[in-house]
């Protein structure tokens, strides 16, 4: 049978005829299913591994029919008649008993006489004979048995070990003397182990803390101390090399890994920022200038213009542009879970809470940086944690009394006028000023039109992409109409318009005036009416100054541009300097 084997189990085999052969006085074989002999006394000892397929007939119908034989005169009982020594058998009697297991037929037990001495001891007590004969067949079935289970045991447990081995958490076992009995590859991997660590003691130390449904422990090895997140599991002794074994994950792996699964890490470099304008070239050099910085950062500018972009720029051209970017709106949250969101919380801290705990977005931003967006409209009872956490580097969850070490870089932005807000009192200004150590503003769009064009060509390129279009480019009247719009909502605006007027583009090749929105489109009509109501007169001089401000803001404010300008204007370059001087722009 298939998986059964006397050979593998041969010496021990060869031991059992060997007894049988002491006792009984008999010569004895012993003969696999495949009529192999695996073991031989007397006449057949010199004949082990031999196969007797063709003087074998008795032990053929002995394996077919599972039941005993007693062949009294080998050579003429009919079994014999295929036997190449049929007629001219030297035996003088033979008794052959299946081996048994699990109902299959796995060899034979072969005694055979060579001499009338031999054969009359046999017959003479035949029933005792036969009784320890098939005793011997269970024994030797047994050791077969106990052989495939322990080869069974053993692919069982090499395969279980390249699964333990493949899989992310780690594993360590100990036994009974709190030593390292075995540890998987994580576990090698994430405490920096090497083979020399096995059967070195190892202390466990519960904290009584819990997050996502494990336990916190801290775990010496050596001089080594590591922070690990996990199962202790405890095992009976009895038969096993270890009574006890650890599946953890590293804290601070772990809270790599929840930060992978959440946020994708966006690598955006200073090139992500359109525009040509002074004031863009200038916060690009800016941004390169403070990227490497430890200090926070202040983002300011209105809805719109990419203070999360901005963010992201200075997270990719520093130096933890590898560690964790975590963005988080503090406008969006309730004032009463925005602790639980940016500090976390442990098993069981209060009603309503995840079972297993939470990680902190602080803690996931351990060693990279916190984007903290809308800081504006921050509560401001949370405002003094906020100060509290940037002043000491530390957190403590939510339900804990174990303070957390950071190494985070905070960034905040707000589109809020924080001054006017700490006049109102809803802004601390000692958090002000700790969050305003690197102050950067972001000019709305307005106020830089000559990005308005660059900002255009790469939305309708990345538009073209995801839509399956194939926009080459924007009318010339289409283009001076968005140029002239302020832009209230920024690039954000620009964007969703472009977006808009792309999905009504059908299969145009370009962007023409009917496809911008109306409210755009018939902006500038509705202002004119505005300002030619009587009560919205003003200056020449402010309405020129605001002019020539416009049309530089468009051709640049360098000498190219302000020669384009005036020569717009109608205007001379000298008397557009002169201007420029006496309204002090």
């Amino acid at each position: 049978m298939k998986g059964y084997s006397l050979k593998s189990i041969q010496s021990s085999v060869i031991k059992y005829a060997r007894v049988l052969s002491n006792v009984l006085n008999v010569d004895v074989e012993i003969v696999d299913s495949k009529l192999n002999r695996i073991a031989g006394t007397g006449t057949f000892r010199e004949k082990i591994n031999e196969n007797i397929l063709a003087e074998g007939n008795v032990y053929k119908y002995v394996i077919e029919n599972g039941t005993h034989q007693i062949i009294e005169n080998p050579g003429e009982h009919p079994l014999c008649k295929k036997c190449v020594n049929y007629g001219h058998c030297s035996e003088y009697l033979e008794l052959s008993t299946p081996i048994k297991l699990n109902n299959q037929i796995i060899g034979v037990i072969g005694l055979v006489c060579f001499n009338p001495k031999q054969r009359k001891v046999l017959l003479e007590k035949m029933d005792s004979h036969l009784q320890f004969l098939y005793q011997i067949a269970d024994f030797i079935a047994t050791k077969v048995y106990e052989y495939m289970e322990n080869e069974r045991n053993k692919v069982l447990i090499t395969s279980l070990k390249k699964v333990i081995d493949d899989i992310d958490k780690g594993i360590i076992m100990i036994d009974d003397n709190n030593r390292i009995y075995d540890i998987n590859n994580s576990a090698v991997k994430q405490l920096n182990l090497k083979d020399r660590h096995i059967y070195e003691n190892i202390r466990i130390i519960p904290k009584h803390e819990f997050m996502m449904g494990k336990e916190e422990y801290t775990v010496q090895i050596g001089d080594k101390e590591y922070d690990l997140l996990g199962t202790l599991i405890s095992l009976p002794l009895d038969g096993s090399y270890y009574s006890k074994i650890l599946i953890f994950n590293q804290i601070k792996k772990l809270k790599s890994d929840a930060y992978t699964l959440t946020y994708a890490n966006q690598f955006i470099r200073t090139d992500a920022i359109l525009g040509s304008s002074k004031s863009i070239m200038m916060l690009k050099k800016r941004i390169k200038k403070i990227a490497t910085s430890r200090s926070t950062v202040l983002i300011t500018g209105e809805s719109g213009t990419g203070k999360e972009l901005i963010a992201r720029t200075i997270h990719s051209e520093g130096d933890r542009k590898d560690k964790p970017f975590v963005a988080i709106n503090c406008g969006a949250i309730p004032g009463t879970l925005l602790e639980s969101e940016l500090f976390g919380y442990v098993k069981g801290a209060f009603s309503g809470a995840n079972p297993n705990g939470r990680v902190g977005k602080f803690e996931l931003a351990n060693e990279g940086i916190i984007f903290l967006d809308e800081i504006g409209d921050m509560p401001l009872n949370f405002q003094v944690k906020i100060l509290r956490v940037l002043q000491e580097n530390k957190i403590v969850r939510i339900g804990s009394n174990k303070s957390i070490d950071l190494d985070v870089r905070v960034i905040a932005a707000t589109n809020k006028d924080l001054r006017e807000l700490i006049k109102q009192n809803k802004f601390r200004e000692d958090l002000y000023y700790r969050l305003n150590v690197i102050p950067i503003h972001i000019p709305p769009l307005r106020e830089r039109r000559v990005d308005i064009e660059v900002i255009m060509k790469e939305k309708i390129r990345n538009y073209n992409m995801l839509y399956d279009k194939h926009i080459t480019s924007i009318d010339a009247k289409a283009q001076e109409i968005l140029i002239d719009y302020p832009w209230p909502g920024n690039v954000r605006e620009l964007e969703n318009t472009l977006e808009y007027m792309i999905n009504m583009a059908e299969d145009q090749e370009v962007l023409t005036s009917e496809l911008i929105p109306d409210n755009i489109y018939h902006y500038k009509d509705n202002q004119m009416k505005e300002e030619y109501k009587l009560d919205n007169i003003r200056p020449i001089k402010v309405i020129e100054k605001e002019y020539i401000q416009k049309t530089l803001d468009y051709y640049g404010w360098d000498t190219k541009g302000k020669r384009a300008a005036a020569n717009k204007l109608g205007i001379g370059i000298a008397t557009l300097y002169r201007k420029l001087n006496s309204y002090d722009i």
